[in-house]
């Protein structure tokens, strides 16, 4: 399914929705080219859970965790990531727990370590402000969530 967002606000608000359709945890991988909108997706999400700070890609440390009163975030950025080995430093495992909402920017670069998403979006830059989201489902819980997002 795709999604066309007309502007900032338009991809924080479907990032919003994500929360609801997934009911607060899940896998999401996020892909697209630098500037495509994937932080602002991220910064939509935590918005939607009430969370007011600076919500920032977290290029350098590679995740954020945002430990929120009622649920848990984690903000993976692996751009930065030159071996998908350096994960298991990370203790990545300890991450995916089904009480946690990950959302993984890069994904390709941690492939074979990284556990199935639930939903996996492409965003694809398609004007100055403009966003094309294309969303499948990885499991189960991506299907339900997918039939649940509004067109």
């Amino acid at each position: 399914m795709s999604w066309l967002l007309n502007s900032d606000k338009a991809t924080e608000q479907f990032g919003g929705r994500l929360v609801d359709v997934l009911e607060g945890s899940g896998i999401v991988f996020l892909k697209g080219d630098l500037g495509a909108g994937k932080t602002t997706l991220c910064r939509g999400v935590l918005r939607a859970l009430g969370y007011t700070g600076a919500v920032k890609s977290p290029t350098f440390t590679l995740v954020e965790p945002y430990e929120l009163p009622v649920h848990l975030v984690y903000h993976f950025d692996l751009y930065r990531l030159s071996d998908p080995d350096e994960l298991n430093y990370l203790g990545v495992d300890e991450y995916f727990t089904s009480q946690a909402l990950c959302l993984i920017e890069w994904p390709e670069k941690g492939l074979g370590l990284l556990p199935k998403p639930d939903l996996e979006i492409e965003m694809r830059v398609v004007g100055d402000t403009s966003r094309r989201l294309f969303v499948q489902s990885g499991t189960d819980k991506g299907v339900r969530a997918l039939t649940r997002l509004p067109a």
